[in-house]
């Protein structure tokens, strides 16, 4: 016969099959993303279009129909050149303004024989690492193609539902148990919920908006990083290696041509505010300079 010091240890069985069942339930509870709207995707492909041409100083060429050539693949034909590297954050953007969410590849194909000179996945612009920026992009006409990938957006939210909850559950497991241990904080830690001021501009860290005045400009992350430590010690001169440790060293290989190219992309954004500017010191580094125009 069984007694009840038998049972006394039961309860833990359930507590500890609670993640199980969190993520059970959440697997059934994810609903797939809605549908793509044509008209959306139509209206942010022409909008990278024109924004492309207009960077490359073409204000008057007429910007082909939109194509879609598959399922849920679309692209535009450009016979104009443009420049690549503006086409990741350009195109990024018009996505966000038309509400598009869901995970694409992007590929620039040859129009005559569809040869893909380059391109990247929707991840490399979040994390700030597309492959071939600042590479000279081959000539001719191209299309720029954009495939979505539904079910990679489906298994996104998913496995973020599913892991929030299972983290939940796991909680409440080491709760009931007995074991749960505070949660550290390395003093090491970024306070990305700062504000930077400088000349008349305000860096906001932690949505990565660039404001001077009414204007707003979204930057990537590498080129938030790249600025807040400019902010944070203005009209000095930061050398080349250390800017390299600083915002790079993450990334494990470390290229002094990205200094450059990232500075190049924060001076054109920079140009709202006629009181800062980034001047490079031969041989050493560069520096932000504050309250330019200010004298005489």
């Amino acid at each position: 016969m069984f007694s009840i010091r038998h049972f006394k240890n039961l309860w833990v069985v359930p507590v500890l099959a609670l993640p199980l069942l969190v993520w059970l339930l959440s697997a059934a509870s994810v609903e797939a993303p809605k549908g793509l709207s044509p008209e959306k995707v139509n209206l942010a492909l022409r909008r990278t279009a024109d924004r492309l041409l207009r960077q490359s100083g073409d204000q008057t060429s007429r910007i082909p129909a939109i194509e879609q050539v598959g399922t849920n693949v679309w692209r535009v034909r450009l016979e104009q050149p443009f420049r690549y590297e503006e086409l990741p954050a350009t195109l990024q953007a018009s996505l966000d303004l038309y509400g598009i969410h869901q995970a694409y590849d992007v590929a620039l194909r040859r129009c005559v024989s569809a040869i893909i000179d380059l391109g990247y996945h929707q991840s490399d612009v979040r994390k700030d690492t597309v492959p071939c920026m600042g590479r000279e992009m081959p000539t001719g006409c191209h299309f720029i193609e954009i495939s979505f990938l539904e079910n990679e957006g489906k298994a996104w939210w998913l496995n973020k539902g599913a892991l929030i909850l299972l983290a939940l559950g796991g909680l409440a497991s080491i709760w009931f148990l007995g074991r749960q241990k505070p949660v550290q904080t390395s003093p090491n830690a970024v306070n990305e919920s700062e504000a930077l001021l400088f000349g008349n501009s305000r860096l906001d860290v932690a949505a990565q908006i660039l404001s001077c005045g009414e204007a707003r400009q979204t930057l990537t992350f590498r080129e938030t990083k790249l600025l807040r430590l400019f902010a944070s010690s203005p009209n000095q001169v930061l050398e080349r290696d250390f800017i390299l440790q600083e915002v790079w060293a993450d990334e494990g290989v470390l290229v002094g041509r990205s200094v450059d190219m990232f500075v190049s992309r924060l001076r054109k954004k920079l140009v709202i505010d006629p009181s800062v500017g980034i001047v490079a010191v031969h041989g050493l580094g560069y520096r932000l300079e504050t309250g330019r125009g200010e004298l005489g």
